[in-house]
């Protein structure tokens, strides 16, 4: 290991890199061809974000569920609330809108008004028949006031289905092709085919009509990552290239930049299709993540290689000393990164592995990228002008660094007391964050999908699937009469729960079965007695009708049943409060022994992964945190350095979190990653210090004042400039409609300013302050991973 990082061995870098630049050139090209090639199998995901490891028992049972009735999120509602669509002529137009799509090979069945069935009692067979609410269409507003009243008053079988008899909404039910749910085919048919469909039926009629389900909330989310992606990487190439020529002047050293992060940009899509990984909304975050980290690189390598231009005017000279001097700190630097975004591989969720998988190799890869294209571009091109170096003395610059100088000289007590108030009000506002398992929190707030997701919650009480299996471990058990009566209990509950939507399932059904059988008088819309379920179930059995209508709820073998309802878009605290009802109602209605019951389905299961995730932060954090101690302890065999590098760094994390808590910002999927990628971010600034302050050290004869003042001097220019790149850089995600990606982006932002100020102000005091503990050479003995020593001061300045 000390001579693979040696100066030899960057020597050797270096002459590799300046004289095969035509075959470097000719292999990068080739490289990019060949990921170029792999843009075609880059896909943007159809299904939900599972955050759970496929071994995880919550999704065990949700397999199992899929296993016995198939897909359940294949439901799209289309509805309407508006007393002029009760008229002859807008609730037949109505109803040919919804018969119209029975005939797209997509749908696989369509539920609306005018497919509305009594059950009638015919007693000459013994069994019901079904008679239409609506024979062909409606010709007088005496039909629509029949209707309305039958449907509003005496059918609570359909009630908070297909109608609100509160609120007199009507909307109707069309359910996908199973098969079709997780494919390209869902989107096209949404984006295509119903869109336009309701746009028509809205201009005809003057009716507003409101469309949720998950096949289309899933799919005009995809369709806004999908539109976002482009700009995301127009605003990080934009605002990074502003600040790069505001502290460079220089249009060449700007698109040279430009140039090699474009070409990173295209590496990363080639890396997502040549692993063959979905687009979700958290790798659509890379692309432009690689241009906010690929700037620094660059304004490392260039600003070296000004600096050496400047001193002797050499350019190969000055072109190999960037190699030798920068690469290995860029290295270390670029390493640290990669370790914070593949902390997530060890995550066991699917959704986050492929995200640190592809973030960490793209960072690498802009590494060798910069590496090799910035030194063999300068060295082709003319010696910088004199009006190229000129940002090397700017007054503003050494202003702003005498200040820093003077705090750390003069304020250290300052310092202390004020990171300790800091720490202290971060600890009180991490008290107040909560965590937040909203399926659409992060979804576009103002986009009509989710207006109408919170028009359907208001009307119908929800609209993201609860869904609860009742094994009753025996063929034929879900008939009997002692499990429908269970069932019903426990319906009781849902319907007492202001969260969830009234249930459905196969007891409604016989429920429906008896007030049928008593000619369809309301006040029978109850379970029969052990009396009359005998001679009701046996009519139920020989209507076809029934048996095609049970196939929903239970299964072929009349084994499983399922109770299906939908939950309001709840904070994580009521959800656990209403699983924690439910269960203990399950745990009293059905006994162990004769009965298996199980909560499942989207919303459920999403829930659970915030959770998972949230667990997964302290693990990812963690990792981050031991590998670059393990990294600190190859750089300087102190444990006390090992602490010192660490303070600035976890203060800004505890900062921000304390932040989190204070603005109310909750912990999610989203906002969980902060925490990691700032850190892996942030420490680059502490390892360019300490490599700097190792080397003055050395440099000094271990004078630890002298050594901490020249580093700070030293790297306090190029600190400020990648940190500034950086802050800005992130900032562009906040103009992303997503609630979560904005957090995102204003957090890291936030997080990596506090660093800088931290790595900047308290790094230094920290080492003076422990000045006379950390002065022993021994302690700062050559280490195996061995830090070049640099004869003219300049790698970061």
């Amino acid at each position: 290991m000390a001579k693979l990082f040696s100066v030899g061995f960057w020597e050797t870098i270096a002459r590799l890199i300046l004289r095969n630049r035509t075959v470097i050139i000719i292999a990068l090209i080739a490289s990019t061809i060949l990921l170029a090639k792999q843009w075609d199998k880059m896909r943007f995901t159809y299904t939900e974000a599972n955050l759970l490891p496929d071994k995880h028992e919550v999704n065990i049972e949700y397999n199992a569920f899929l296993e016995i009735f198939g897909e359940e999120g294949n439901l799209i509602v289309l509805g309407v609330k508006d007393p002029s669509l009760f008229t002859v002529e807008k609730l037949n137009a109505w109803n040919q809108f919804s018969n119209r799509f029975k005939d797209f090979e997509e749908v696989e069945t369509v539920v609306s008004i005018h497919d509305l069935q009594k059950l009638v009692k015919n007693e000459s067979k013994q069994k019901f028949d079904l008679k239409p609410f609506i024979k062909d269409s409606i010709s007088s507003i005496e039909q629509i006031n029949k209707l309305t009243d039958e449907l509003f008053n005496k059918y609570p079988f359909y009630d908070n289905f297909l109608f609100s008899a509160a609120s007199k909404t009507i909307r109707t039910a069309i359910y996908l092709k199973k098969d079709i749910v997780n494919t390209s085919a869902r989107k096209d048919f949404i984006l295509n085919t119903l869109i336009d469909e309701v746009k028509a039926f809205e201009e005809s009629t003057n009716l507003d009509v409101r469309v949720s389900g998950m096949p289309y909330i899933r799919t005009l989310n995809s369709q806004v990552i999908v539109n976002e992606i482009g700009g995301f990487i127009a605003a990080a190439l934009g605002i990074t290239s502003l600040i790069f020529f505001f502290f460079f002047r220089s249009f060449r050293a700007t698109f040279i930049s430009m140039f090699v992060v474009i070409i990173g940009v295209m590496w990363t899509f080639g890396i997502l299709g040549l692993l063959e990984y979905e687009i979700t909304v958290l790798t659509a975050l890379i692309p432009p993540l690689i241009i906010v980290i690929g700037i620094p690189n660059c304004i490392f390598l260039i600003n070296k290689y000004q600096h050496e231009v400047r001193k002797h005017g050499n350019k190969a000279k000055s072109l190999q000393r960037v190699i030798t001097k920068i690469g290995n700190a860029t290295l270390m630097t670029n390493v640290t990164t990669a370790s914070g975004f593949a902390t997530f591989i060890f995550t066991k969720s699917k959704l986050l592995q492929e995200f640190g998988t592809v973030a960490s190799l793209s960072i690498l890869a802009i590494f060798v990228l910069c590496l090799l294209i910035i030194p063999i571009i300068y060295s082709v091109m003319p010696m910088p002008k004199d009006k190229h170096l000129e940002h090397l003395n700017k007054r503003w610059i050494n202003t702003f660094v005498d200040w820093m100088e003077k705090m750390v000289k003069h304020k250290k007590i300052t310092i202390y007391a004020s990171s300790l108030v800091l720490l202290i009000m971060s600890i009180i506002g991490i008290y107040q964050i909560k965590i937040s398992g909203s399926l659409i929190e992060d979804m576009p707030s103002n986009s009509d999908f989710v207006n109408d997701v919170r028009f359907f919650e208001n009307e119908f009480n929800g609209i993201m699937p609860l869904e609860i299996m009742v094994d009753t471990k025996r063929k034929k058990g879900v008939m009997k009469l002692a499990t429908l009566k269970r069932m019903n209990q426990l319906e009781d509950l849902i319907i007492e729960t202001p969260e969830l939507s009234k249930p459905i399932s196969v007891v409604s059904l016989v429920k429906y079965s008896k007030q049928a059988y008593y000619n369809g008088n309301p006040k029978y819309y109850q379970l029969p007695t052990s009396q009359e379920n005998n001679f009701i179930l046996s009519y139920a059995k020989k209507s076809s009708t029934d048996v095609d209508m049970l196939k929903n709820f239970v299964d072929s073998t009349g084994q499983y049943a399922r109770i299906t309802t939908f939950m309001k878009d709840v904070e994580i605290e009521k959800m656990e409060r209403i699983e924690e009802d439910l269960r203990s109602e399950i745990s009293k209605v059905f006994p162990e022994k004769g009965y298996d019951v199980s909560i499942t389905g989207k919303a459920y299961l999403f829930q659970k992964g915030t959770y998972y995730l949230v667990k997964n932060l302290i693990l990812s954090l963690s990792l981050a945190i031991l590998l670059i101690s393990l990294f600190m302890a190859y750089m300087f065999r102190s444990f006390r350095m090992i602490i010192i590098s660490l303070i600035p760094n976890i203060l800004p994390l505890l900062i921000t979190a304390g932040l989190m808590g204070y603005l109310g910002v909750p912990i999610k999927p989203s906002t969980i990653l902060v925490f990691s990628i700032a850190f892996g971010i942030s420490v680059d600034d502490t390892i360019h210090f300490l490599a700097k302050y190792r080397q003055e050290l050395q440099a000094n004869h271990w004078k630890i004042r002298k050594s901490v003042y020249a580093a700070l001097r030293e790297t306090a220019v190029s600190m400020f400039y990648t940190s500034i790149v950086l802050f800005f850089g992130f900032s562009v995600f906040i103009i992303s409609s997503f609630g979560g990606t904005v957090a995102l982006g204003a957090l890291v932002s936030a997080t990596l300013l506090f660093a800088m100020l931290a790595n900047l102000i308290l790094l230094p005091s920290l080492l003076l302050s422990l000045e006379r503990s950390i002065a022993n050479k021994e302690v700062l003995k050559e280490p195996n991973f061995r830090i070049i020593p640099e004869e003219d001061k300049n790698l970061d300045s």
